[in-house]
Order: structure tokens, then sequence, then C-alpha cells
């Protein structure tokens, strides 16, 4: 277990999480409400605050999580979700000034791979693929024990390839439920968990269109393991049979046969994710 310090960052439209992970665990935690429809300087400063709630002299690195693309090599985040006022926040340089510490940032989905490759249920692997199904179908890769992010951060948008005139994500994400359903995925969950046939069916034919997903992700990436975090997650028994159904028609049983697919059991991924970033970073 690495003894270096991390500081890990999940920073949301709702909630501002920062945690400090010593030893794999997070040994102290600060929560705060993210100020979303305030300026740029109001938002940076509470997370400021939130960080040196938690920042010891021997820290090592601070990652962040952002849902936004970011430029990682600069530490650059645009176009935040649900924060109007980070158009284009150069987050790393800022950071670094004030801390004095190397400064990681990525997108959420990134930082769920790269927390489940460290921390989660990727441990023990060195190709792994993170799928987040929430609102939307998100996806990080790790090649050889590696984050790979690609040129622009964009490696690994499952969820934007084009499919059935509209995009994977549009399918095979919780949009599908209140979109088609007129409920959200957790109500429909906890009306399969008690044996209703209209549930059951819904999440059935969520799997035929998840199945899509992991194939294209099988192609892309050739992984070990496929670790699946987000809300829609915890109904995979429910939507597994059809999936793998679909997976039937993979070219490649042999490694169809090998892989593994898990889902998230880490409630605080998020910022372990994050202060992981550093342990990608520094090796």
């Amino acid at each position: 277990m690495d003894a270096r310090i991390f500081i890990g960052v999940d920073l949301g439209g709702t909630h501002l999480r920062v945690g400090r992970v010593e030893a794999g665990a997070i040994a102290a935690h600060a929560t705060r409400d993210t100020p979303s429809k305030a300026s740029a300087e109001v938002v940076l400063e509470e997370l400021c605050a939130a960080i040196s709630e938690v920042l010891t002299p021997d820290t090592a690195a601070i990652g962040i999580g952002v849902p936004s693309v970011v430029d990682v090599e600069r530490g650059i985040v645009y176009t935040v979700e649900n924060i109007p006022s980070w158009e284009e926040v150069h987050l790393k340089e800022i950071l670094e000034k004030r801390f004095g510490v190397p400064v990681n940032v990525n997108n959420d989905a990134n930082c769920f791979a790269v927390g489940e490759f460290h921390f989660g249920q990727g441990r023990g692997f060195r190709h792994l693929v993170g799928l987040t199904l929430g609102t939307g179908l998100g996806a990080g890769v790790i090649l050889n024990g590696h984050l790979y992010s690609g040129a622009n951060c964009g490696a690994g948008e499952i969820g934007s390839i084009p499919y059935r005139g509209q995009t994977l994500e549009y399918y095979a994400s919780g949009q599908v439920f209140p979109r088609d359903h007129g409920q959200n995925g957790a109500i429909i969950h906890a009306r399969a968990l008690k044996g209703d046939p209209e549930a059951l069916k819904i999440l059935s034919d969520f799997g035929e269109d998840f199945g899509q997903a992991m194939m294209t992700t099988l192609y892309a990436f050739d992984p070990e393991v496929i670790v699946l975090g987000g809300s829609v997650s915890k109904a995979f028994p429910f939507f597994e049979k059809s999936m793998r159904k679909v997976l039937a028609d993979f070219s490649y049983q042999r490694a169809l046969q090998r892989l593994i697919v898990r889902v998230s059991e880490e409630p605080k991924i998020a910022i372990l994710g994050a202060a992981a970033l550093g342990l990608d970073a520094l090796g």
C-alpha cells in the first residue's frame, strides 16, 4: 500500500467533496455545497477552503475530478456541468501556485476508472474499463496499468457513438427511464425488486441496448475487467442476462469467457479516484 498522502476532490454542481487519502483509505474529509450559480472566483475560493481543511504539509499531490471537458496536460477545465461561470478555468496552474504541490485534473469518468483500478474492483488487473451509468454513459480506460485519457481527454467516450439514429448514451443510460417510462431508474429498480413484471421488462430491454455498449467497449479496448458504476449499475442483476445474450454475437468468444464484469462497491470512489490521479501521475 502506497504510504504517500493524496488529496482527492469530487467537484459537482451540487456538492463539493474533498478527502485526504492515506494508505488507501479516506483519513479526513470535508463536504460543502457548491455555490454553482456564483462567480468563478467564488466557486474557486470555496474549493480552496475545502482543500485547506484536509491538506497536510506532507501531501504528495492533489487530484480533482470534474464533470467537464479537460485539457489534462495543462489542467484546464472547460464548461463545467451545472457551474455556468466555469467556462475556462486554469485549475492546475491556480492550485499549484496556491498550495505548492502537484495538481492533476481529469473528468469524472476517468477518475472513476483510475479509482477502481487502485482502490476498488480493478485491483490486480492491468487493463480495465470503468463504465459509469447515470444520467449519461461515461467511460474511463486503464491500459497496461495507466489511465489513458487520449490526446483531448476524449478516450472512452462510448456514450457518444452513433446508435439507432441517436447515440449509445441515449438508449444505454439512466436518461432512458424518465424519458420513455416516466420514472427514474431508482423507482424502476425498486419495482423490479418487488417482482413487478413491467419493471422487469423495462430493465431487460435496457440490457439489450447496454449490451451493444459493452460490445463496443470490448472491440475498442479488449479489457480484462469492466467495472460498472453510477446509479443504474445497482440494477445490474436485472439486465445482466439480456446484456449477455447480446454479447453472444461478439466475435471473440474466448476473450469474452475471460472477461470479468463487476459492480463498484465503494461509495466514495469519486474522492478516491481523484486522489488516484496522483498515484497514476507520480507512479
